[in-house]
């Protein structure tokens, strides 16, 4: 709903509104400082929001949206991923399944890392990712709800082709930089993790960083050792003293890889 309000919004005439409320002179509204701001404010909350789906997919396909029910999980993991980017959900999870079985090896799918200078290896890795999840068809079914949303939106603002770049497309971006950063590159790029169990660590956060960053997903040993726990319940698996006190959980999968 978020995402729909803001594609019919016309950026014109709000600026046209707050130029004249503000005192200022009228202007086109990239000129106005409270669009600008009000419009970032936007493109970072519906990234954040956006990511939120993928999140509720990788839950799905750990089982624990509904322990128990590998229907509503796959359901819900389904339709998520289709509103995420128009990803199939059975490809996504037999993919995260093999991350969880061989994490920084040859058969993880997540990870591309060369042990070359970080930017660079950090480009790559990104652009393998992505291709990694891309195919004709995903593309399509992206394309095609864009351009369908673009024509309905022009019947409601002018502005309909800025909106959807701003309110869809860059947020689709930058969610997937995010993903990327905090819940594969940063948690598995370290070669000093080769001869670790999960070859992953997480990433030293408070937990308000950790949500905002991406959905405590930079938590990474904690969840690859406690898959069947949630995303929101990755903080309180924190330095359990030790040894393994989190108890799995009925009709979860891939506990500790297995």
């Amino acid at each position: 709903m978020t995402g729909v309000g803001l594609l019919s919004i016309d950026l014109g005439r709000l600026g046209e509104v707050l130029s004249k409320a503000s005192g200022l002179s009228r202007g086109a509204w990239i000129e106005t400082p409270l669009v600008l701001m009000g419009v970032l404010i936007a493109v970072l909350l519906r990234g954040f929001l956006h990511t939120g789906l993928f999140i509720v997919a990788h839950d799905a396909m750990h089982g624990v949206l509904q322990p128990g029910s590998p229907r509503t999980n796959a359901r819900w993991g389904r339709l998520a991923l289709s509103l995420y980017a128009g990803l199939p959900y059975s490809t996504c999870r037999a993919k995260h399944e093999l991350h969880h079985r061989c994490p920084g090896g040859d058969g993880d799918p997540d990870f591309h890392g060369s042990g070359g200078a970080a930017l660079g290896e950090a480009l790559r890795w990104y652009i393998r990712f992505l291709a990694g999840y891309l195919s004709w068809g995903q593309m399509a079914r992206l394309l095609g709800a864009w351009g369908v949303v673009g024509l309905l939106s022009l019947a409601l603002t002018p502005t309909a082709a800025v909106n959807l770049l701003l309110f869809w497309i860059l947020p689709l971006l930058l969610s997937s930089l995010q993903l990327f950063v905090f819940g594969t590159y940063l948690p598995h790029r370290t070669p000093s993790l080769a001869g670790e169990g999960h070859r992953s660590r997480s990433l030293d956060l408070p937990v308000w960083l950790s949500l905002l960053t991406c959905y405590h997903f930079g938590y990474h040993w904690e969840h690859h050792q406690y898959p069947w726990l949630a995303w929101h319940e990755l903080p309180g698996s924190r330095c359990p003293g030790g040894s393994d006190r989190v108890p799995p959980r009925r009709g979860s999968t891939w506990v500790n890889g297995s």
